[in-house]
């Protein structure tokens, strides 16, 4: 998890399994850690100090050490990271169970650099292994080089967007079969006619040109349904696409559905698929001009979500 708060939602969940947090760790993180059975990312030693002071467990405080080998970041540097290994592995309080690293760029087609983060890595790796030193877990691949790169995967892999079914980029390869898993669903709360000539929404940024019928649906951009979508995205109602129109806001949009045979109640697929249509993460973010993980992590919390 990235932050010990995320981890502790896991835990209250029911969630029993090792969590590693990735956050810089923090005075204040140490006896999150501790309380939720967390295990912290370390890099520098004042994070040893830390995790000293606030243990009060007879218990070896667990630790995934964090080696920067090109990301510049967070971590300790590739050619630092031998001696600050070998002096945690020496504190009789801890245990090394983990040590990784991140790629820069992965989802690149080009490899070049994510070759010589790995060369570093493999290189630090054999060299405590000479001494002996007990490392526990090895991870460094990301979804990108999960998909393009096996000699990356060591002993685990750490999926990010490939987990909600998209590839990270249009440059690596399709290898492992993906499929979209989120869906974002609302449905019609209002409906009107308005007159040619009429506008819709703030800036009056989309001009009626026949009389037509406008639907409002209760999502905006508080909720992740960005403003830059303004006039530009779709959604499905009954199986057809409709265009998004008028300025998004903070908690509406609304949709230009013509003289179609949409009512109040009717379901509306922002992302997601219905019959043969579909809105997908990658439609926002070539609008957009970002990535999909950008737009899956944009999701506000005020959203309910209900797996299935």
């Amino acid at each position: 998890m990235a932050f010990p708060k995320e981890a502790i939602e896991l835990r209250d969940a029911g969630i029993k399994d090792p969590i590693l947090v990735f956050d810089p760790f923090e005075k204040e993180n140490a006896l999150i850690c501790q309380k939720y059975s967390l295990i912290a990312t370390v890099f520098d030693k004042k994070h040893i100090d830390i995790l000293k002071e606030k243990n009060n467990s007879a218990n070896k405080t667990k630790v995934h050490i964090k080696v920067d080998t090109g990301m510049n970041r967070l971590g300790i540097d590739y050619d630092k990271a031998y001696e600050f290994i070998k002096y945690v592995s020496n504190q009789k309080e801890f245990l090394i169970d983990g040590v990784y690293t991140h790629f820069a760029e992965a989802d690149s087609k080009d490899k070049t650099f994510t070759l010589l983060q790995l060369k570093r890595f493999k290189e630090l790796i054999a060299k405590l292994k000479s001494e002996k030193i007990k490392l526990g877990l090895l991870h460094a691949a990301n979804s990108g080089a999960m998909l393009d790169l096996p000699e990356t995967y060591f002993d685990m892999v750490r999926c990010g967007i490939t987990l909600y079914g998209y590839y990270p980029s249009l440059e690596t390869s399709e290898s492992i079969k993906l499929k979209p898993v989120m869906s974002i669903l609302s449905n019609v709360t209002t409906a009107k006619k308005v007159k040619p000539g009429e506008t819709i929404s703030y800036g009056r940024r989309f001009k009626v040109k026949n009389e037509t019928k406008i639907i409002s649906v209760p999502v905006g951009y508080a909720d992740g349904y960005r403003r830059g979508l303004t006039n530009k995205a779709q959604a499905i109602i009954k199986g057809k696409l409709f265009n998004q129109v008028g300025t998004v806001t903070m908690d509406r949009i609304m949709f230009d559905i013509g003289n179609s045979n949409v009512k109040i109640g009717d379901k509306v697929v922002l992302l997601g698929n219905d019959k043969k249509q579909s809105v997908t993460a990658w439609d926002w973010a070539k609008i957009l001009d970002t990535i999909p993980y950008e737009i899956t992590c944009g999701i506000a919390k005020r959203l309910p979500r209900v797996y299935e």
